[in-house]
């Protein structure tokens, strides 16, 4: 089996391919002009990031530094915002839908190396996909692992480690995350604690 193949599948493979690190290293020189766009070069900043990206929605927002080891396994749906440092560990596919928000220092992981040691020395690797829903907040700090479907709508707290699946319409938070309650009515009268939603 091809290592491009072993890399999408799931399957275990070695780092050490040359034609591998020659095509991951233009990508990377793509992304270094990236982080090095000025705030008002918004125009090339944003027709590199289509050219950096699988596919890129309408009205994507990323703000440098941008950090990833591919970008272009990454599909962003549209109205997607991203501050500084999000980091993208897409050896293989991370997809992410609608209206997604990434705070600072997000990183979403699809790499892992296996536990034996043997293995490691040998640089082994495996990836599994990452996929966030529509309508979702990832907060600052942020881990998701490698396999991780996070669904629509919900909330992951800040310094979250999502090692699991999170599912549709909640609030998860924590090491390893977890689900802490549903998204409800409350929320839909409090921003904030005790603040009340007020947009008059």
């Amino acid at each position: 089996m091809d290592i491009r193949e072993r890399m999408k599948n799931g399957k275990l493979y070695f780092c050490t391919d040359e034609s591998v690190a020659r095509e991951q290293l233009q990508c990377l020189d793509k992304l270094y002009d990236f982080n090095q766009t000025r705030p008002s070069e918004m125009e090339k900043r944003q027709k590199l990031l289509k050219e950096l990206l699988a596919e890129v929605g309408e009205n994507c927002y990323v703000e440098p530094p941008l950090h990833a080891n591919w970008a272009k396994n990454t599909h962003f749906g549209s109205n997607v915002y991203a501050n500084f440092n999000l980091t993208l560990v897409d050896d293989t596919d991370i997809y992410v839908g609608d209206s997604v928000m990434f705070g600072p220092n997000v990183t979403l992981a699809t790499a892992g190396h296996p536990i034996d040691p043997d293995l490691r020395r040998k640089v082994a690797q495996f990836n599994l996909p990452v996929r966030i829903g529509n309508n979702v907040w990832i907060g600052a700090g942020a881990v998701v692992l490698p396999g991780v479907t996070i669904g629509d709508d919900s909330v992951i707290g800040a310094g979250s480690i999502v090692t699991k699946d999170i599912p549709a319409g909640v609030v998860a938070v924590g090491n390893p995350c977890r689900v802490l309650r549903p998204i409800n009515d409350r929320d839909r009268e409090y921003y904030f604690r005790e603040l009340k939603i007020d947009l008059r």
